[in-house]
């Protein structure tokens, strides 16, 4: 064997090392954790600005890696046709072909992208200095592919929308989660803040005949007795009607006041915002804030009172209930045997479904508690002794009041823990 197989037995080696280069440099950057080189980048790290750089325009970097990894891999092949066809004769050919496939397959291929695969970020950087070297040797073809997409780009003209939806953020908070980079607390705060713009006043309001308030000319006593025995620190004040809510007094403000000999709560009376029902919690919590004040009364079509909501239901559909040294914990599913749960009617129709394993979109219904989908199911107001079946549980109402239900029986077919294990 002369020199001059010995140099082509060296390139081919050569190019195999470099197909494995181009192929790992593919992976890498396709696989590059961009928000973590971002932040490494924002904190000075020369390379991280360099790799994200590259990535910026990607169209480039992909023409680059694919025009050199052909490169290579064409040359090989053509000199390991050469190399043995000069040892074997015209077997040569067929032995150069199962040789390289193979050769080309596991080193050009597999191998290097699997390494990539497991450490893209350090890889990229580790390559970007040749890497950019190569983008700028390659600027003229990469201009002239770059017309070629752009051509096909308007023959084919794609719908698609590249862009984030809301779904996609939640499986990639759900990826991070399972990957150990968030843990469960973090990923159902991020969770509630992706869907906080989701839900409306109407949403989340305590209703109307939930709401205890008080009269402007309601004598003091009355009004002691009321702070004394509820668990409010705020209390809506209204004239005349409850319809007509002109404002709501803060326990402090009203024993202070009685303290100093008040007589009456006109002057004690703080200011609060009006919404309609469909104004988005987001938006809400901003006007709550503007107007500096902690409660919102939501009116009506009819401008009636259709409820209330506070700066702190706001804030528990972001991180959950938040609970004080005067509030009382609702257990709103008892189980009293294997196949009979008491339900309090003000749970959540969603959190109702879930609990039960019944497949369905509450979005679907025109209620957002189990009362009101109580309601429905039965087409008439609830009373006691009421019953219906859905799906396959049996619903009894138990207890009921101003003309709504608050406590129903549950009977399932099956026992929940066999209905979550099928």
């Amino acid at each position: 064997m002369d020199n001059a197989h010995l140099a082509e037995l060296f390139t081919i080696l050569l190019c195999i090392v470099l197909s494995a280069f181009f192929s790992a440099s593919e992976t890498s950057y396709n696989m590059l954790n961009r928000v973590r080189l971002k932040n490494m980048a924002a904190d000075g790290n020369k390379r991280a600005q360099l790799t994200l750089k590259i990535a910026e325009n990607y169209d480039n970097l992909l023409s680059t890696i694919l025009i050199g990894n052909n490169v290579v891999n064409i040359l090989a092949s053509s000199l390991a046709t050469v190399f043995f066809t000069y040892l074997l004769g015209q077997n040569g050919v067929t032995v150069a072909t199962a040789i390289m496939t193979v050769v080309v397959v596991v080193f050009g291929e597999i191998t290097p992208k699997g390494l990539a695969k497991e450490f893209p970020d350090r890889y990229a950087m580790s390559v970007a200095p040749a890497m950019h070297a190569l983008v700028t040797i390659f600027t003229p073809l990469n201009w002239i592919f770059a017309k070629w997409k752009h051509l096909l780009t308007r023959l084919c003209k794609s719908s698609e929308d590249s862009a984030l939806t809301q779904d996609d953020l939640m499986t990639i908070v759900d990826e991070a989660q399972s990957n150990g980079g968030i843990d469960k607390r973090n990923g159902d705060l991020i969770r509630s803040a992706i869907e906080f713009n989701d839900f409306d006043a109407g949403d989340i309001l305590t209703p109307r005949v939930d709401i205890i308030a008080v009269e402007q000319e309601t004598v003091l006593d009355d009004i002691t007795n009321i702070f004394m025995h509820s668990r409010f620190s705020r209390i809506p004040v209204y004239k005349d009607s409850i319809d007509n809510i002109t404002g709501m007094i803060h326990e402090k403000d009203f024993f202070c006041g009685l303290h100093s000999g008040m007589t009456s709560i006109q002057n004690i009376i703080q200011k609060i915002i009006y919404v309609g029902p469909g104004v988005h919690i987001s938006d809400l919590l901003h006007e709550l804030q503007q107007s500096q004040t902690q409660m919102a009364v939501v009116v009506d079509e009819f401008g009636g009172t259709e409820g209330i909501v506070t700066m702190e239901d706001i804030i528990e559909e972001l991180v959950g209930e938040i609970w004080d040294e005067h509030d009382q914990a609702i257990d709103y599913f008892q189980k009293l045997d294997e196949l009979h749960y008491k339900v309090n009617c003000s749970a959540n129709l969603d959190d109702f479904f879930s609990f039960f394993h019944i497949h369905l979109d509450p979005e679907d219904f025109d209620y957002v508690t189990v009362s009101g989908w109580v309601m429905e199911q039965l087409g008439k107001i609830p009373s006691p002794g009421d019953t219906f079946t859905y799906e396959d549980y049996t619903v009894k109402v138990v207890k009921t009041a101003t003309r709504h239900a608050v406590q129903i029986i549950v009977q399932c077919k099956h026992s929940l823990s066999k209905a979550c294990e099928s």
